[in-house]
C-alpha cells in the first residue's frame, strides 16, 4: 500500500509539472494587473515567452543584458558560464517574462494582440525596447515541485525602481497558481546586492540543498548559494534549513 501511495504521489507531481509547463500556457493571463508597471514617469509592460521561440534579435538582447550584469560577478569563470547559459536560454523548458520600457505612459494606449488566453501586449519595435527578463522553469528539487528562477536580469538604468520586487511578487503568484511548493533560485556569493535583496528584503532563506548546507567542509568553497521560499509544510521540511541561519554577512 505504501509503495502504491509513493507511485501515485510521483505520478500526481509529474502531472502538476506537465500542466504548469504546457507549451501553450501564458503565465501572465491570470495576472492582468502585472502586465504593466509604472514608476516616477517610467512605464513598463510585460510579455510571456518560451526558450525555443526566441527570435535571434531577442536572444541577442537578453544575452547582452546578462553579460552586462554578470560578467564582472563571474570573473574568470564567465566565458564557460556564458556558453552554458546560452544553451539554457533556448531550452524548450525555459519560460520567460520579458520587460519592456515604453515612452507611452498610458498602458491603455498600447496595442494588444487578440487571442484570448494567449494574448500578449505588443509594440511595433518591442525587441528594441526590452530592458529585462526573468527566465524560470517548473521542475523538481528533492521530489518537490518548484518554480526555479534561472535568471532575473534588468538593465542598469532601470534598476532601483522596484521592478525586481514587482517581478518576484509575480513569480511567487505564478508558482502558487501552478501548485508549486516553493520558489528556488541560485545567487552568486559575489553578488552582494542580490544576496541582500533576496535574503533581507524578500525573506528568502539559504536552502538545505545549497552547497554550504549540504557539506559544511567543502560547500563554503562554492561560489553560489541556493535560496528558497516555501509554501507548505512538506516543502519546508525538505528545502529549508532547520537550524537558524545568520544572514547578516550579506
Amino acid at each position: 500500500m505504501k509503495r502504491r501511495e509513493i507511485v501515485e504521489k510521483k505520478k500526481a507531481i509529474s502531472e502538476i509539472i506537465k500542466a504548469a509547463s504546457a507549451p501553450e500556457k501564458d503565465h501572465l493571463c491570470l495576472f492582468s494587473q502585472f502586465r504593466h508597471y509604472q514608476y516616477k514617469g517610467h512605464s513598463f509592460y510585460l510579455k510571456s515567452g518560451r526558450g525555443d521561440k526566441l527570435s535571434s534579435i531577442l536572444k541577442h538582447h537578453i544575452q547582452n543584458i546578462l553579460k552586462i550584469n554578470m560578467e564582472k560577478v563571474y570573473g574568470s569563470e564567465w566565458p564557460s558560464e556564458e556558453k552554458s547559459k546560452r544553451k539554457e536560454m533556448v531550452s524548450p523548458e525555459a519560460r520567460y517574462i520579458f520587460i519592456y520600457e515604453t515612452a507611452n505612459s498610458d498602458p491603455n494606449q498600447m496595442s494588444e494582440s487578440v487571442g484570448g488566453r494567449g494574448s500578449q501586449t505588443v509594440c511595433a519595435n518591442d525587441t528594441e525596447t526590452i530592458v529585462g527578463f526573468v527566465h524560470f522553469r517548473f521542475t523538481l528539487e528533492e521530489e518537490v515541485p518548484v518554480l526555479y528562477v534561472y535568471e532575473l536580469q534588468l538593465e542598469p538604468h532601470v534598476q532601483g525602481k522596484g521592478l525586481g520586487n514587482f517581478l518576484m511578487q509575480l513569480i511567487e503568484l505564478i508558482a502558487c497558481e501552478n501548485r508549486m511548493s516553493a520558489v528556488v533560485l541560485t545567487v552568486q556569493k559575489e553578488n552582494l546586492l542580490a544576496m541582500n535583496f533576496y535574503l533581507s528584503k524578500l525573506r528568502y532563506t539559504i536552502s538545505s540543498i545549497s552547497p554550504s548546507r549540504v557539506n559544511q567542509l567543502t560547500g563554503p568553497e562554492k561560489s553560489y548559494e541556493i535560496l528558497c521560499k516555501v509554501f507548505g509544510v512538506e516543502a519546508k521540511a525538505v528545502l529549508e534549513v532547520i537550524f537558524s541561519i545568520a544572514n547578516s554577512a550579506y
